[in-house]
């Protein structure tokens, strides 16, 4: 299968997943399974639990044994979206072409919509039948919470002053949950401790370019394509601003070599992943 069919199949099998195990419950406080849901299915590229689905098939492992953990990745994922959109963060009436939670639900209920799916991903990640639970509970609290997610969002309201903190503020923003992927992938396959590293460092490279990439759209793409305003994020710096749009598209292009030559060890068995990396840099959106 080519690679744009396989990850349009693996898409349909994410997508199945999350209406399996999303939130779901009735009651005077339904309005909540509702809002929670709202941005679950506002789509997306699915590349957190597309890349742990990768990654298990890549060490022989049982989707079964990742499903629930790739679920979890993508609440974390989602509840951060909502709250990066809140007036107190970003102030944004756009997500993926749709009005933002808070535009739709009102801020106090995104606000408990996002802390609902952070607690939810941990119960999701408990009712796993794969027995490295804890350890996956462990990955998922560290990379989403203080040196992770959370403080990389720190960073990037108090602002990156130069390339380093910049970088620092990716790595642990967008690039930890990537990371994330790639470690659960590996640890619901029982895969060994080299070959966590080395798909967790392959990760990381994979969600620094995927940044770079983002900050150059950002000034080079398309509003319609990306459903959002270009330009939404110039009260931010950006590695356009810090490098230049053409040495940013060189650090992009240097990044992503990096992430392919390190997965390159598994030879064919690490196609996917390859292509992944080239489809994600090159993409429009």
């Amino acid at each position: 299968m080519d690679f744009l069919n396989q990850l349009k199949t693996d898409t349909k099998i994410v997508e199945d997943w999350l209406f399996e195990l999303s939130p779901k419950g009735d009651g005077y406080h339904s309005i909540i399974f509702e809002s929670a849901n709202y941005s679950i299915s506002n789509g997306g590229k699915r590349i957190r639990p597309i890349l742990a689905m990768e990654v298990c098939k890549l060490f022989g492992g049982d989707l079964e044994n990742v499903k629930h953990f790739a679920c979890a990745l993508e609440f974390i994922h989602t509840y951060s979206l909502i709250h990066d959109d809140l007036p107190c963060m970003d102030n944004d009436d756009l997500r993926r072409g749709k009005p933002t939670n808070h535009k739709v639900y009102g801020d106090a209920i995104a606000v408990l919509a996002g802390d609902g799916l952070l607690t939810y991903a941990f119960e999701t990640v408990l009712k796993s039948p794969c027995h490295k639970r804890a350890e996956a509970g462990l990955c998922l609290a560290k990379l989403s919470g203080f040196d992770g997610m959370v403080g990389g969002q720190v960073i990037d309201i108090k602002g990156a002053t130069d390339k380093e903190m910049l970088i620092d503020l990716h790595k642990r923003k967008t690039g930890a949950l990537i990371c994330a992927g790639a470690y659960l992938g590996a640890l619901s396959a029982d895969a060994a401790q080299k070959d966590i590293d080395n798909v967790t460092q392959f990760a990381e490279n994979l969600g620094l370019a995927f940044q770079i990439k983002d900050d150059l759209l950002d000034v080079l793409g398309d509003e319609k394509t990306l459903g959002k305003p270009v330009g939404s994020d110039m009260d931010k710096q950006t590695f356009v601003d810090f490098y230049g749009i053409d040495k940013a598209t060189e650090k992009l292009n240097e990044i992503s070599e990096k992430a392919k030559d390190i997965i390159s060890c598994y030879g064919d068995k690490s196609k996917f992943l390859t292509e992944l990396t080239d489809y994600l840099i090159n993409r429009n959106y």
